[in-house]
Order: structure tokens, then sequence, then C-alpha cells
């Protein structure tokens, strides 16, 4: 009987992930991450709706309510991956990323330096850019970004500092 009980408080638990205040508070970032790994805004917010979406449906099944956003901005970086995936096999050539004009994104990309760095960091491995975007765009600490990607802790120092290396290679500069 007990166990029937907790069941069902946790069943109550899981129901009471609010994501409402998620997407509230937290869809603008998880945009930005996913145009950051896509490229286009319109894909991005594809992603991102798409992984809310999904996570929604399936809200009665995470088992830690408080773990909700984590799992999330994984389905974000999921999507993502299968974008990429697709695109990688439709075009499979490296198309080089111009934002489209008179957009927002474009108007904060407009100086040459953030070009370039975004242009070095399309170059790095999926997974060191995925990192290096949780770390220094999101303000991630390394435990969460192991929980993001689904890596170990150590994984993503290493992955950290291996893409910083290759950034600074990339744009010039003394490693």
């Amino acid at each position: 009987m007990e166990v029937e009980l907790l069941t069902q408080q946790e069943a109550l638990a899981r129901q009471r992930v609010d994501m409402a205040s998620i997407f509230a508070e937290h869809h603008v970032g998880l945009v930005r991450l996913a145009f950051i790994m896509v490229g286009d805004r319109a894909t991005a917010e594809d992603v991102v709706q798409e992984a809310f979406a999904r996570t929604h449906a399936g809200r009665g099944r995470l088992r830690d309510a408080g773990k909700a956003l984590a799992y999330v901005r994984s389905a974000v970086l999921n999507g993502c991956r299968s974008v990429l995936r697709r695109r990688a096999a439709v075009f499979r050539r490296a198309v080089p990323y111009e934002p489209p004009a008179g957009s927002a994104e474009s108007a904060a990309l407009v100086g040459e330096e953030r070009r370039e760095v975004l242009l070095a960091l399309r170059g790095l491995p999926r997974r060191q850019r995925e990192a290096l975007t949780l770390r220094y765009y999101f303000d991630l600490a390394d435990d969460e970004i192991a929980a993001t990607m689904g890596i170990g802790v150590s994984t993503v120092r290493s992955t950290i500092a291996r893409g910083l290396a290759a950034l600074a290679r990339a744009l010039g500069e003394d490693a």
C-alpha cells in the first residue's frame, strides 16, 4: 500500500512541473542557444518549440521536476544536432553562415571581431562548440554542462580547454 501511495505522490509531483514559467523565463535564452548551434532564427525557434512541446507532453515521466530546465536544454541541443545532421546529409559541404540583413541578430553581430569568433566557433567540432557556448554564453557550471550534454564533468573541462586552444589557433592568438 505504501509503495502505491509513494508512486501516486511521485506522479503528483511530476505533474507540478510548471512548463509555462520555465518557458517564460528561459525561452529567449534557449532560442539564442539554438541559433548559435543551427545558424538561423526560424529553425532555432522551431527546435525550441518542439523541445518544449515534447517536454510538456511527457512531463509526467520526469523523474525529478527540479531538472526540467536541464531536460529542456538537452532536448534543444539534441534537436539542433538532428537539424545539423539533416543539413549535412543534404549539402555534404560546408556552407558559411551569413546572418540575414536587417535582423536583430545581424545588428548584434555587426562587429568584425564577433563575426570572426563566430566563424571560428562554427569551425570547431560539435562537442567543443556546445561546451564553449554553454560555458561562456549561458555561464553554466561544469556539472550543469555535463548534465545538459550527457557527459562527465572531467570531459567537460577537457573539452572546454581543447576548444579554447582551437579557437586561439583559429583566431591567430597565443594559446
